[in-house]
């Protein structure tokens, strides 16, 4: 009974897990630039001394959904979209380079160009502050040009900076906690001249909503079915007891 009981409990458990990645993934489903997390379950043996006689249910993130989220057009000055592949570098939390497909770009009032959650973006030598001017337009390959506050000829265009756009092989980067994508190695990568930006356009989540919601049904049944076999295992155990003291 008790290896009933052991298969039934991890599995219940893993199914717990499963649905806390699959909820995560439908509330990022209005956040720019989400990208799923996947997730898959598989059976593993007990590893140890003794005979292999107990396995155990294990849910696994064998990666993240890379797909291309949806185009929307905002036609907003400073909204951008990578155009195929690449990823915006942003500085993260931990003052590390990091990855991100959000191109809801903002100046704060102390002139650093953020994203929507109000990550630095990173140009060709550091996070991008910009100075007070009258207009400021990104190009396709993310340079960034101003007209300086108070220069008297709106025609006197100034190069500001370039924002670091990167096209790496999607298998060298992984996606962490912070929702955000790193270099498996832990070293910045390099600048491509390869990555295209559409200006006044944002990408979307690419969390596919009734996929989800199925999902999500799926894994409150199999938790459903987990659980009654556990109290299955639990009667039975039960009625075996009863049965050795009338004996």
């Amino acid at each position: 009974m008790d290896r009933a009981l052991y298969i039934a409990m991890s599995g219940a458990k893993q199914s717990l897990l499963a649905q806390n990645s699959n909820a995560n993934n439908l509330a990022n489903m209005q956040t720019t630039g989400f990208k799923a997390d996947l997730e898959w379950f598989r059976n593993r043996p007990v590893t140890g001394a003794g005979l292999p006689t107990r396995v155990y249910a294990m849910t696994e993130n064998p990666g993240t959904d890379f797909s291309t989220g949806a185009m929307q057009t905002t036609g907003r000055n400073l909204d951008v979209a990578i155009n195929g592949d690449g990823l915006i570098a942003v500085q993260g939390e931990d003052g590390k380079e990091a990855y991100t497909r959000a191109g809801d770009l903002r100046i704060t009032p102390e002139g650093l160009l953020q994203t929507g959650t109000g990550l630095q973006v990173i140009g060709q030598n550091g996070p991008i502050t910009v100075p007070p001017s009258e207009s400021l337009t990104i190009g396709g390959d993310g340079t960034i040009t101003i007209i300086p506050l108070g220069s008297g000829n709106s025609t006197t265009l100034q190069i500001l900076d370039r924002i670091k756009l990167v096209k790496p092989n999607m298998a060298d980067v992984k996606k962490q906690g912070d929702g955000l994508l790193h270099s498996k190695s832990g070293q910045p990568l390099e600048t491509s001249i390869d990555v295209n930006l559409a200006h006044g356009v944002i990408e979307g989540s690419n969390v596919k909503g009734f996929s989800g919601m199925t999902e999500m049904i799926d894994l409150a049944r199999n938790f459903e079915l987990q659980s009654k076999v556990m109290k299955s295992v639990s009667d039975n155990s039960a009625a075996s007891a009863k049965l050795m003291q009338l004996a």
